[in-house]
């Protein structure tokens, strides 16, 4: 492994503001930061290394190169270190991203527009805001906008050819009231876009115009003697002035402004984000971030804010945060307010980030108490069946065959107590002829552990069979064949009385009825009896389906099984066209079995 001659490096390094990019043996970005000093910063990587912490430490062990970019001011540096973390995603830098798609509101670039929620922005689809991280209170604006407006829903193309020529029809939607009919030009577009721009208004945080609108419309309709249509932009103002009363954040008066709290223990830190406009928040999210190396407070923080101004688009003059951002951003205000309803708003912030990080913990310490539940059951097992290790990965076995007919085995897995359904298994015989539990278990067993052998799987540290002696025993016979008896320890539980029997032991234990592990045992019992039923309806339905199909002349066995696989269901079959048969069966086929198709549905 080739050494990292840090003397050498640092040397090259210059006392100027800039980035700085830690590569490893494979020539891979594994570290990205920013400096005021870069000669300084990187220097203090590689002194006084004892004094490191454990991250730190295997980050320095795994440089073997360093680039350096220098840039004007440390401004530029922020801009620069999060635009090439983004690009090269360093496994030991904090990647301030959130794996969920929040929800935008678009209201579309069309005639007569639609406000709709998407979580994939398209600018050539219309104008986007968001994203909601809090989707209460996206929907609660969504309500609002159907309280006050008569927003259409539908996806008809409105323009002015296709109202002019009549080619649409009213819908439910204007009967009920809900639209106002712009399909058959009962309402002008200009007059449906006056209410599209209140929208926008609204979803800006710019509440003064809506209200000025329902306000001068209120008066005019009273004017006019219209006191109907004055009550009703009466009732849509009141309606908006208490959703305004019910989100104004302390003095409306606070116009645009950004608010971050940071809170951080020794693994992580979590931080609040609120953009408030024109007194009203319009944007609110909590986030959790993973400590990467030991860095400080400020550095992170101001990444954050950068971070989520450039997400939500925010183009706030005053930042609010509860520490000192560690760099000056242009044309920005950082304050940290003492008093007043800044510092109310600011409390408000660091209420969220604090329950937070207790809903965090709590969820964390539930988690781990659900844990220790099934790590107690488990032992509780392995005791009651006295085997060597604790069962934490159990596999069970059982055989469905309604009426002897189309028999089906299930296997079901356990992982620490808790199915994991990617290892189900369905298992159809292939050597057993008729009903036959015993034979049909011998094989399913045979051919699920070989398999494991040949593709030198995990085991399973417990093995279980539905039905008394007699299964077990095929089942053990089975182990003995391809030398996995007295390995793998296997059991079976009979119905009658939730006996659990051992091989070659003709004495069943009985484990007390209200006990966690025999719950256990029959949650797997039941579940493997589930999932085999499903499996044998599906399988009698598919026979069922092609026993009709071979009564059509020139449709055997073969031919319905294909016909079923592509078309999916009878009713498609019938409905195929002479040219979707002949790509699947040839011409001559085609023709015949469609011809006779036809009759038998009576076409």
């Amino acid at each position: 492994m080739t050494q990292f001659d840090s003397k050498t490096a640092l040397a090259k390094v210059p006392e100027e503001p800039g980035v700085y990019r830690y590569f490893d043996e494979e020539g891979t970005v594994i570290y990205v930061g920013k400096a005021k000093n870069l000669k300084n910063r990187v220097s203090s990587y590689f002194a006084k290394s004892n004094q490191h912490d454990r991250k730190t430490k295997r980050l320095v062990s795994q440089i073997r190169n360093l680039e350096f970019t220098i840039v004007h001011t440390e401004f530029d540096a922020l801009l620069l270190e999060n635009t090439l973390i983004k690009k090269y995603q360093p496994k030991f830098n904090i990647l301030l991203r959130d794996d969920k798609m929040y929800p935008f509101i678009c209201i579309t670039n069309e005639p007569f527009p639609k406000i709709i929620t998407i979580r994939r922005v398209d600018k050539k689809l219309g104008t986007f805001f968001g994203p909601f991280a809090n989707l209460k209170v996206m929907y609660s604006i969504l309500d609002m906008f159907k309280q006050l407006y008569k927003f259409r829903t539908c996806n008809l193309n409105l323009s002015e050819k296709n109202i002019q020529e009549r080619k649409f029809k009213v819908c439910l939607e204007y009967h009920i009231g809900n639209c106002k009919g712009p399909c058959e030009n009962l309402q002008t577009e200009p007059d449906y876009l006056k209410e599209v721009d209140q929208a926008k208004n609204i979803l800006k945080g710019n509440m003064a115009l809506p209200r000025q609108y329902f306000e001068e419309k209120m008066l005019e309709a009273a004017s006019k003697l219209n006191f109907e249509e004055a009550q009703e932009f009466k009732e849509k103002l009141a309606y908006l002035v208490n959703f305004q009363s019910k989100s104004t954040v302390v003095n409306p008066n606070i116009k645009d402004v950004d608010v971050f709290s940071i809170v951080s223990d020794e693994e992580a830190i979590y931080f609040n984000f609120m953009k408030v406009q024109n007194g009203f928040i319009t944007q609110s999210q909590s986030l959790e971030v993973k400590k990467k190396l030991d860095e400080t407070e400020e550095d992170i923080l101001t990444m954050m804010v950068w971070e989520m101004r450039d997400k939500y688009e925010s183009d706030a003059k005053e930042v609010i945060t509860n520490i000192p951002l560690s760099v000056e951003l242009k044309g920005v205000e950082n304050t940290i307010p003492q008093i007043g309803d800044k510092k109310k708003l600011l409390d408000m912030s660091l209420k969220n980030v604090l329950y937070f990080r207790k809903e965090k913990a709590d969820r964390q310490a539930s988690e781990e108490s659900a844990g220790d539940t099934k790590m107690r059951i488990l032992l509780t097992l392995k005791n009651d069946l006295q085997i060597k290790t604790i069962p934490r990965h159990i596999e069970c076995f059982d055989n469905s065959n309604i009426q002897g007919t189309n028999p089906v085995s299930a296997m079901v897995c356990f992982k620490n107590g808790m199915p994991s359904k990617k290892d189900y298994r369905h298992f159809t015989p292939r050597t057993v002829v008729g009903p036959n539990d015993f034979a049909t278990m011998y094989e399913v067993i045979t051919r699920r552990y070989t398999r494991l052998l040949e593709e030198e799987a995990a085991l399973p540290d417990l093995i279980i069979v539905d039905g008394g002696k007699g299964q077990l025993s095929s089942a053990s016979d089975a182990l003995k064949a391809i030398g996995l008896y007295g390995k793998v320890p296997i059991i079976g539980i009979a119905k009658r009385l939730e006996e659990i029997y051992f091989p070659e032991d003709s004495i069943p234990l009985y484990i007390d009825k209200k006990s966690e592990s025999l719950k256990l045992i029959q949650r797997l019992r039941d579940e493997a009896h589930r999932f085999g039923i499903t499996k044998h309806r599906d399988k009698r339905s598919k026979n069922f389906i092609i026993s009709q199909l071979e009564s059509i002349d020139g449709i055997g066995k073969n031919t319905a099984e294909k016909l079923l696989k592509h078309f999916g269901t009878v009713s498609n079959i019938y409905k195929a066209t002479p040219q979707e048969l002949e790509s699947l069966l040839g011409k001559a086929r085609a023709i015949k079995i469609k011809q006779q198709l036809e009759e038998v549905s009576g076409q």
